[in-house]
């Protein structure tokens, strides 16, 4: 049939979606009796709570609990949130807490999708894929209930890195502002995707899973969109680490009045993978978490001070009686985050280094230690420290399995060493 360009017959003769639907009808578990083993699974909050339970139970009548797992693009409806209803009855026009974007927004319609079609529906009880509109602030992995307090499910974790970037920027100058609208669009739709716009030089990174990926969505930009863009070749994504110990590095402030001293050094692989899998998190009880990190090979004081987990890296404040660090801290992880966003050697990100603030002096007045003083310290100390750590670049490798006949098999290798494949 195939061969003969008949699928349509061999569709009636053989009709897939039946068999399909079947299977899933007889062999999946329905959400009532899925939730009770998946809820615990991706949910670190109290099971014996009374959101716990509702959710256990797929309760229509408990509190509204979501989770945004896609978002949709359609021409007439605008943005889809598309996501499992554990608890409660979704309605228009409810309020619901973005819980993790610390926002709210309010439903406009509450749909289920039919195969491709979305269907608009009065109400939607517990146990349903919904197809929300509304949600603009929504992305995947998402938490939104109507409660005031929630903790949040535990985040999507993908398989794949990007590890394939490509500069994007529009053709025609006047297209700059929908080509950002557009990229900040796709990257909502896809996860795996991720977009650094630099509103200034109109130059975008657009960083994918591969070539292809990166291919596909440029081509989505141009045919459904309607734009004129002009693209980079493609290149491979590098990260940034050390394989050693730092001495303790000194941080000043441009003024002169603040100093942080600070250490870097390799992150233990099994913290690495404990919060990668999540099986540990910031959110979790700190005592459990304290627990499991020092078992994982993290010392009594660096999991007791353990301040923030960043794109596989920690932040550990194992200082004692520092006065004003309190007040202080959040600017210090800020000048963290951004030297582990883009590091020393080539402005790569940074992964599986374990940062330490092993001491430090701070101005009695609150003006001397704002923004501009604090963060380009703490960030020029971990610049330095990583650069005496031996630091070095990471290229990424993946692993592929080709089957190919007998006589493409030269073909298919020369293509692999021409790209550095072994």
């Amino acid at each position: 049939y195939i061969r003969a360009d008949n699928s349509k017959e061999l569709a009636k003769k053989s009709p897939l979606f039946r068999v399909v639907l079947d299977m899933v009808i007889r062999h999946l578990p329905s959400p009532l009796d899925a939730q009770k083993e998946r809820v615990s699974v991706i949910w670190r909050g109290d099971m014996n709570s009374k959101e716990g339970k509702a959710m256990e139970k797929c309760d229509p009548n408990g509190p509204v609990i979501l989770m945004i797992t896609k978002i949709v693009a359609d021409i007439h409806a605008g943005e889809i949130a598309v996501g499992r209803l554990f608890s409660g009855t979704l309605k228009p026009g409810m309020e619901l807490n973005l819980v993790d974007r610390k926002t709210r927004n309010r439903i406009q319609t509450t749909g289920l999708f039919m195969g491709p079609k979305r269907i608009d529906v009065p109400e939607i009880p517990a146990g349903n894929i919904v197809a929300l509109v509304g949600l603009k602030d929504a992305v995947a992995g998402s938490t939104c209930t109507n409660l005031e307090e929630f903790e949040p499910f535990e985040s999507i974790v993908h398989i794949s890195e990007p590890v394939v970037t490509m500069a994007i920027e529009a053709k025609n100058p006047r297209d700059l502002p929908k080509l950002i609208e557009v990229l900040r669009q796709i990257a909502k739709e896809d996860p795996t995707l991720q977009v650094t716009l630099n509103e200034e030089t109109g130059e975008h990174l657009l960083s994918g899973m591969g070539e292809l990926h990166l291919e596909v969505k440029v081509e989505k930009i141009r045919r459904e969109r309607g734009l004129e863009i002009i693209t980079s070749p493609p290149i491979v994504v590098f990260r940034e680490t050390v394989t050693k110990l730092s001495p303790v590095v000194e941080g000043k402030s441009p003024n002169k009045h603040n100093r942080f001293y600070i250490t870097v050094e390799p992150l233990e692989p099994e913290v690495v993978r404990l919060f990668k899998e999540g099986e540990v998190s910031m959110r979790m009880d700190k005592k459990e978490r304290r627990r499991l990190l020092q078992e994982a090979g993290l010392s009594k004081e660096e999991a007791a001070g353990i301040q923030e987990y960043y794109e596989g890296n920690i932040f550990c404040d194992v200082t004692k009686g520092i006065q004003y660090l309190n007040e202080t801290i959040e600017l210090i992880l800020e000048g963290f985050r951004e030297a582990m966003r883009a590091g020393p050697l080539a402005r790569e990100p940074v992964m599986n280094v374990k940062v330490k603030l092993v001491d430090c002096k701070l101005h009695e007045d609150a003006i001397h230690r704002g923004p501009a003083q604090v963060i380009p310290a703490v960030r020029s100390a971990i610049f330095a420290a990583i650069l005496q750590a031996d630091s070095s670049l990471l290229e990424p490798y993946q692993k592929v399995f080709i089957t190919v006949p007998q006589e493409s098999l030269g073909n298919v290798t020369r293509e692999i060493q021409g790209r550095r494949g072994q």
